[in-house]
């Protein structure tokens, strides 16, 4: 796809790939009065979206409350009550399941049943997942997302240690961020190697990536008048999955119900190691590590187990040929007469952004660190000299479009994972610079879900939770250095929105294909 060109008069010059280190802060906005600015419309957003006791992604296109998207809103709430952050912590794990696992939604019963689909009468997931524990007086899901909630734990309780202790946030938290990882350990290696894997495209939190399309092309979808999509009220269709994704996403989850949720009884007809979901377990086995350790606690197993998980990582899905890691499709054949790589099922071709997220893990190999920093603002993602956020797909690859999802469009929780994966790693500028690239593009798309990655067009939902609640916690970090004032900006700044001049363009003739 052509990208449009770019504003006349834009500067030339590529972002450096690297730059010389700097203090651990982003790029300072121009004005303290944008800075207050933001701050305060993102403000708004949280207040807006909270319930009494969770954050709503979005009033109207997510009405309930969602397990990772909690966990990023409470590292945004932290900065503005620590005491709330606490909360949409706490809530999400009231609703666990016995066997451990932390369900994808968590229903707000007051919320009508057609207001969101799968809604609860779908999951039944107080009699459907008895067996497995669902609690009895809340409905929720039956899937899981990503756990990058141990993390968020973390950095809530840093944010304010004192009163952290005085409410015994972590006392509580702890055993059940424990359990939660027990669950992923003992019932989701599938492929016998150590990594977890996901049953279901919305598990890994990406869910329409094209790295799902091989596996769910063996899965028949269920019958087009068996359900009714909600998000086609409030969403764009052009944005959103394709009804046959979403036929075969019902059908998957509806066979994982009717199995009682269970793990072991169910086929799993869809099993994927996925590298992002990995990379947050590692990033969350270090914050226990250090939670345990606050508690006076043993943190040497979690330690031993995120050691663990790296080195399953890169043995299982590591790609040299790629410059990433990939996915790896535990149902898929081995191509041809070959026996495969020994490690059973397939890694899958396409390249996604969650190939790139396991900078956040900090045992990495330094080769493969620095075969990653490489690919970053290479050809296939162009960060800093094509596009200016890191896009959830492969920017050559066959699926690419720029505005359905995950198959493409930029993605704020990703980018802040980055951010932190750049830093950890000692690419400071780099992390700077990609800050003040989230910072000016949620003042100017106000707050929306997603972006296009050429462009920097908001698509999806406005007012986004994860949006406003990651734009606060960089703001938190601002503590000095100047960012020059811009030439011009390639995002429409939103009515009302912040007026937050962008970082410096990227060069049009670097636009990718």
């Amino acid at each position: 796809m052509t990208p449009p060109p770019a504003p006349a008069g834009t500067a030339t010059t590529p972002v450096p790939a690297s730059a010389p280190s700097r203090p651990t802060a982003i790029q300072r906005l121009p004005e303290d009065r944008d800075r207050r600015a933001l701050r305060r419309a993102a403000c708004r957003v949280l207040l807006g979206n909270w319930t009494g006791s969770s954050t709503v992604p979005s009033r109207e296109l997510y009405p309930h409350q969602w397990s990772w998207d909690s966990a990023f809103i409470a590292i945004g709430l932290r900065h503005l009550s620590p005491v709330r952050a606490q909360q949409e912590v706490e809530t999400l794990l009231g609703a666990q399941w016995g066997d451990g696992r932390v369900p994808h939604i968590v229903f707000n019963r007051s919320v009508p049943l057609d207001a969101y689909f799968p809604s609860p009468d779908f999951w039944r997931s107080s009699s459907a997942g008895a067996a497995a524990g669902a609690p009895r007086t809340v409905e929720t899901s039956g899937v899981v997302q990503p756990p990058v909630h141990a993390l968020a734990a973390w950095l809530v309780h840093s944010a304010d240690p004192g009163t952290s202790a005085r409410r015994g946030f972590l006392a509580r938290v702890y055993p059940r961020l424990v359990a939660w990882h027990r669950y992923l350990a003992d019932h989701r290696d599938l492929g016998g190697h150590g990594l977890a894997a996901v049953v279901h495209p919305w598990e890994p939190g990406m869910d329409n990536s094209p790295c799902w399309d091989g596996p769910l092309a063996r899965i028949e979808p269920a019958a087009a008048g068996s359900f009714r999509r909600a998000d086609l009220v409030h969403g764009t269709a052009a944005d959103r999955p394709t009804d046959l994704d979403y036929g075969r996403y019902v059908r998957l989850a509806a066979e994982y119900r009717d199995h009682g949720y269970r793990d072991a009884a169910a086929p799993h007809s869809f099993a994927v190691e996925d590298p992002g979901f990995n990379a947050l377990f590692i990033a969350s086995e270090y914050a226990l590590a250090r939670i345990a350790e606050v508690l006076d606690g043993d943190p040497d197993a979690h330690r031993q187990r995120a050691a663990a998980l790296t080195e399953a990582l890169v043995e299982r899905l590591w790609s040299p040929e790629a410059g990433q890691f990939l996915c790896r499709d535990l149902r898929a054949e081995p191509v041809g007469d070959t026996a495969g790589d020994g490690h059973g099922g397939r890694l899958v071709a396409e390249r996604s952004a969650a190939g790139l997220l396991p900078l956040v893990a900090p045992q990495l190999p330094r080769p493969v660190v620095e075969t990653l920093l490489r690919t970053v603002s290479g050809e296939h993602y162009g960060l800093g000299t094509a596009v200016r956020l890191l896009p959830s797909y492969d920017l050559r690859g066959a699926a690419f479009d720029r505005c359905r999802y995950w198959r493409g469009p930029a993605w704020f929780n990703v980018n802040w994972l980055l951010e932190r994966g750049l830093r950890q790693h000692g690419e400071e500028a780099r992390a700077d610079a990609l800050g003040a690239e989230v910072l000016h593009a949620a003042a100017a798309s106000r707050f929306a879900e997603y972006l296009d990655p050429y462009t920097g067009q908001g698509r999806g939902a406005r007012d986004f939770s994860w949006t406003a609640a990651l734009a606060l916690d960089l703001l938190a970090r601002d503590t000095g250095g100047a960012l020059p004032a811009p030439r011009t900006s390639h995002a429409a700044a939103a009515p009302g929105a912040p007026r937050i001049p962008a970082p410096a363009p990227v060069p049009a003739p670097e636009k990718g294909p």
